[in-house]
């Protein structure tokens, strides 16, 4: 395994044409896998529009077995082509339940398994619970040909437990694919600073890069803020995009100087378990 990690993440609109939207994430993976990304990120659930923000029970339809999603079949042939490993972010259907789920492919194109979104939100515009049922898989940190990856989703990137989770399984850096933008109950609520922040702090409480790839576009009113970002293990954003662009970021990382970094940071060493009751 390379001394180095090369991680990307693509930032687009999205549209009601599935097909369109694979179209849209193929071209975005086959840019960042030129300027030699290994480990690619593309947005939440970019098969389709954002649907959560009302209760329709016609969306149920877009869900599919993992496997045989359309999204992952799709990429699966490009994963292996491009020697690329890719979370794919999708609706999962699993006999009568639901699931916002992660398939993660490796560099050949195989499937390494599923992660289900463990925190589900449910509040104006982001009514997911009742499209999702909160995931059971735990957290999971896969480990591809290029490193090992731990994956959240979206609102799991505001619980300091998910990351540090991931971070104690081994994981060297931190992906959360995002659909996040306006709050319709607050016109003048703007959460797209805070939502770095957040995701900043778990990189400086776990001394870990952290890629989180966003999706942008006006859709019905609801208007996603992008601003999808690289840090590195001690939060600094090393690249980042706009609010409305549509791209690619690559940054690389050493992973044996981020490991010593780590070690020699204490975080790891001086934590107390046995103080920690409170927190279950």
């Amino acid at each position: 395994m390379s001394q180095t990690l090369k991680v990307g993440l693509l930032q687009a609109a999205f549209g009601p044409d599935m097909a369109a939207n694979i179209d849209t994430v193929k071209t975005l993976i086959r840019e960042a896998a030129g300027k030699g990304a290994q480990v690619i990120l593309p947005p939440e659930l970019f098969q389709g529009e954002y649907f959560c923000k009302t209760q329709i029970a016609a969306h149920f339809d877009r869900a599919y077995p993992a496997f045989e999603h359309p999204c992952v079949t799709a990429l699966q042939p490009l994963a292996e082509e491009l020697e690329v490993a890719i979370p794919v972010s999708i609706y999962e259907k699993d006999g009568p339940e639901y699931y916002n789920s992660v398939v993660m492919l490796d560099a050949d194109g195989s499937v390494l398994g599923v992660y289900r979104k463990s925190h589900i939100p449910d509040g104006p515009g982001y009514q997911e619970k009742f499209y999702f049922k909160p995931g059971d898989t735990g957290f999971r940190v896969w480990h591809t040909r290029y490193g090992r990856i731990g994956v959240g989703i979206c609102w799991d990137q505001w619980f300091p437990e998910c990351a540090r989770s991931m971070a104690l399984m081994g994981a060297e850096v931190l992906m959360y694919p995002t659909a996040i933008g306006s709050e319709p109950q607050d016109s003048g609520l703007d959460t797209a600073a805070r939502w770095r922040r957040c995701m900043q702090g778990h990189g400086v409480a776990n001394v870990i890069p952290v890629v989180a790839a966003n999706r942008v576009g006006n859709e019905d009113g609801q208007v996603f803020y992008g601003t999808s970002f690289i840090s590195d293990h001690t939060g600094e954003v090393v690249c980042d995009l706009d609010r409305e662009e549509t791209g690619v970021l690559v940054a690389e990382f050493d992973r044996q100087a981020i490991d010593r970094a780590r070690a020699s940071w204490g975080v790891f060493r001086d934590r107390r378990p046995d103080l920690y009751d409170t927190l279950v």
